[in-house]
């Protein structure tokens, strides 16, 4: 997941936000009719909560932490080319990886982690190294080329998202599980191309705190959606926009905060914590520890059970009808 990056001045978090709709080609909602309004609303829609109670091993809460490794894709989709933008995603995999792991494996917490096809065949070794590294990590698909799928045509989102499957098929030995859509990004097609697809879980939608089952059109489909949120993302926190820039910066404590707040609340109800993290951003010195603070926190209480994205899907899956 990476913040859409322009060249028009507008700063990160609002140029993201329109990046889905297509509003120019649409007429004003309000000279919608009432049928058009729901069928939009309805298209994908938060279904069942797939909480297990408990979590396994009796856990109270589950957390899943995730990586997305977008390297320097996120900079030449958006028309970086340069070297010194590239720099900046080559940070993730060349730094941020290898002294991510290393905290990992010293506190015993497996993670996701969601990469572009492309960034994986430009940095084999931070693949390897994630595969090989201890407790056992996941890896998810994350495109292609970490592509706009707003701007493509469905035949063009299908083609990449397959491209992709197939590339991590072939890389791991096995398919993938899940899915998170490149900039959390979500189509009138993107639903189809994920069950076309076979895949277990997406990572990619906003309509709970809890895991939760997809509806297409009010129907169930069976697909698991681990859900997201922006202030559980490092980079809406650190985001840097060099063309206009704005430099969305907190500080390390005022987000260790925040992150901590949101766990002690999914603690008390018993439910799930996700964070999203880049290794071009908490990668960094401080920012990671930081997170090792957190990690040390959530640790510190009873019934935490850390896992992967997988594991959490499978856990939440079971409360499905069988």
């Amino acid at each position: 997941m990476l913040l859409d990056m322009t060249k028009t001045g507008i700063p990160l978090l609002l140029a993201l936000g329109t990046a889905t709709l297509p509003a120019q080609q649409l007429p004003p909602v309000w000279k919608w009719d009432y049928p058009k309004i729901a069928a939009t609303v309805n298209k994908v829609r938060a279904g069942r909560d797939l909480t297990p109670k408990p979590w396994p091993n009796g856990a109270r809460v589950a957390v899943a932490l995730s990586f997305d490794m977008d390297s320097e894709t996120g900079f030449l989709r958006s028309g970086y080319v340069s070297a010194q933008p590239l720099s900046r995603g080559e940070y993730g995999p060349r730094v941020g990886v290898p002294r991510i792991l290393k905290m990992l494996e010293t506190h015993g917490v497996p993670v996701t982690f969601f990469i572009p096809a492309v960034s994986a065949q430009l940095h084999p070794e931070a693949v390897d190294a994630i595969l090989q590294a201890r407790p056992g990590h996941e890896i998810g698909v994350h495109g292609w080329v970490h592509e706009r799928i707003s701007d493509l045509s469905a035949a063009e989102e299908r083609d990449l998202t397959r491209r992709a499957v197939d590339f991590w098929t072939k890389r791991l030995g096995r398919k993938p599980i899940g899915i998170r859509t490149p900039s959390w990004d979500f189509t009138a097609e993107t639903l189809s191309i994920i069950r076309e697809l076979g895949l277990f879980y997406d990572s990619s939608l906003m309509g709970d705190d809890r895991p939760y089952e997809v509806l297409a059109e009010g129907k169930p489909t069976g697909l698991v959606e681990l859900p997201v949120e922006w202030i559980l993302d490092d980079f809406t926190y650190y985001s840097y926009d060099r063309a206009s820039s704005a430099y969305h910066r907190m500080g390390d404590s005022d987000v260790l905060e925040i992150y901590r707040g949101e766990f002690d609340k999914a603690y008390e109800e018993g439910t799930l914590f996700l964070l999203t993290m880049h290794p071009f951003v908490t990668g960094h010195r401080s920012r990671l520890a930081a997170l090792e603070r957190l990690v040390a926190h959530m640790k510190s209480k009873p019934g935490v059970w850390f896992a992967t994205h997988e594991q959490v899907a499978r856990a939440a899956a079971k409360q499905l009808p069988k």
